[in-house]
């Protein structure tokens, strides 16, 4: 408990003894009884009561969020030009009085929802773009009394500078910088670009007037219904256009897969027709180079032909039929000849 409140709480209980003493002391100067020492003690409550009640008028507490302007009737101008600063504080009882301000950080919400705002119902800001578009647009301000402004701020706006002060600054610094946008800009493209030039005026307009910006969320951008279907469209539309452009690049995608296939395989082909040719150039090489070895070696030896001839003969025969019509292929001179007969035939 502030000793503060204690105090206030012992002097308030000191007027309520005070009257307790004097209704006692009407009843017994009713029963003609002594009331000598009631009236002792009737005196001394109320000296306590009013010593307390003037030290709790004068003794001021303020909170560490808090600053405190003293309005004072013996003050030239009607207040003291220093500001309280948090602690126990002395003020002159019932010639001065303090009216205290918060610096704590405090958030003014505007919201098309009927529950999330400061103002019960539709709080949202309607704004007009570059376009002629309407868009509606929650937002929310957040924001702390400079503490060193204390009391210009009372002066000129007192308990008003929320609603006559942030609100109506918001809602115009909003709507200015909306028409600075085309409707595309302000819901895709240059979304942030106007949430910064918005915050920006912001931080500008409240320092004049004794506050400080801590930070501006653009909540929410919303279209008129009309304008929300044809974005819809255009999104539907846009998404088909992509299916059908990707059906297309997959198609020639397969189409050069096939091309490349193709292209292999009339590379395998040819490296394969290519090999099969070397092939057979290199056999008939081969078989020339043979076939004239052997040409060579025949001329220099015509008798190699008789010799390989008769070796591939079973080495017994002695005797051998051919027909009497024809040649011998080969002289034999080691053969015997012998003189067909009619037994044998021709």
């Amino acid at each position: 408990m502030q000793i503060t409140t204690l105090i206030t709480a012992i002097a308030s209980f000191s007027w309520l003894v005070l009257v307790g003493l004097v209704v006692l002391a009407v009843i017994r100067t009713t029963r003609k009884q002594e009331i000598k020492g009631i009236i002792t003690g009737i005196v001394i409550t109320f000296i306590a009561a009013i010593l307390l009640n003037t030290l709790s008028a004068g003794l001021v507490f303020i909170e560490p969020q808090e600053r405190g302007v003293v309005i004072s009737a013996v003050a030239p101008k009607g207040y003291r030009e220093e500001i309280l600063q948090p602690g126990l504080r002395w003020v002159i009882p019932y010639a001065e009085n303090v009216k205290t301000y918060s610096i704590a950080k405090m958030t003014y919400t505007m919201s098309i929802a009927p529950s999330e705002g400061q103002i019960i119902g539709d709080d949202s800001i309607s704004a007009r773009t570059a376009d002629g578009q309407e868009v509606i647009i929650d937002a929310s301000v957040l924001f702390a009394l400079d503490p060193n402004q204390v009391l210009d701020v009372h002066i000129n706006w007192q308990d008003r500078y929320i609603n006559d002060l942030v609100r109506p600054s918001v809602r115009g610094i909003i709507r200015e910088a909306v028409a600075q946008f085309k409707i595309n800009e302000v819901y895709s493209a240059k979304r942030a670009q106007l949430a910064e030039m918005i915050e920006t005026e912001m931080v500008s307009t409240l320092q004049i007037n004794g506050l400080i910006l801590s930070d501006f969320i653009l909540r929410n951008i919303a279209f008129t219904t009309e304008y929300a279907a044809s974005i819809e469209q255009k999104q539907i539309a846009e998404q088909r256009a992509e299916e059908a452009a990707y059906v297309v690049q997959q198609k020639q995608q397969e189409a050069e897969q096939a091309r490349e296939a193709a292209k292999g395989q009339k590379d395998a082909a040819i490296t394969a027709a290519e090999g099969r040719a070397q092939s057979m150039l290199i056999e008939a090489k081969a078989e020339a180079e043979s076939l004239q070895l052997i040409a060579d070696v025949l001329e220099d030896n015509p008798t190699l032909l008789n010799y390989r001839y008769i070796e591939k003969l079973a080495p017994g025969i002695q005797v051998m039929l051919v027909p009497n019509d024809n040649p011998y292929i080969l002289p034999l001179p080691d053969l015997e000849y012998i003189q067909p007969t009619p037994d044998m035939g021709e």
